[in-house]
């Protein structure tokens, strides 16, 4: 919101723009659920994100002075992304596999010139969050570097806001109420 109190928009040609990429990004989810094609769908996208263009393939690390552009182009693609938690006892891989190329996207958009755009990157994020936690409800705001475990015990009641920096620790079920504001920097649960 600005000192008006109104909620700053983007140019209707942007929003449709970024309605239509988030619409495009829910259906690859939805229709693709596994892990390995979520995998090459935010691979895929990851490389317009950043470098503006779609990927080509894979292409040989020929030379040494290339290896760092090569290692960039790896690392879009989440299964050259070890997030940590994959070796963890407690970890459902089952639960936890599909989610595992999202949780990447997620943390990857957060990071790029897109994730500082707040009206895009709420919704971007909302759109996620759909496919990761266990429950969303409507009216969910979710701000930038929110982090979580695995996402599977997560549920998101009506109309809750997460604000920027909030830490989930969802080892066990969680549930965030209805119409509750999570302040940037929260931890849940509380330690």
């Amino acid at each position: 919101m600005n000192e008006t109190g109104r909620e700053w928009k983007p140019t209707p040609e942007a929003e449709g723009l970024y309605r239509r990429w988030l619409a495009y990004l829910n259906d690859q989810f939805t229709h693709n659920q596994g892990a390995e094609q979520r995998a090459e769908v935010v691979r895929d996208e990851l490389y317009q994100i950043y470098l503006g263009r779609p990927h080509g393939g894979k292409s040989p690390a020929g030379l040494t002075s290339e290896l760092a552009s090569h290692v960039l182009l790896a690392t879009f693609d989440p299964s050259n992304a070890p997030l940590g938690l994959e070796a963890g006892p407690d970890v459902d891989m089952g639960r936890y596999a599909p989610r595992r190329p999202l949780i990447w996207f997620w943390q990857m958009f957060d990071r790029s010139p897109l994730g500082l755009n707040q009206w895009l990157g709420s919704r971007f994020r909302c759109m996620l969050a759909r496919h990761i936690f266990l429950s969303v409800g409507k009216g969910v705001k979710i701000g930038p570097d929110v982090r979580f475990r695995y996402g599977y015990n997560i549920t998101v009641e009506d109309n809750c806001t997460l604000c920027r920096g909030v830490v989930l620790d969802d080892s066990q079920p969680l549930l965030l109420a209805a119409h509750s504001t999570l302040p940037e920097g929260a931890h849940l649960p509380k330690s």
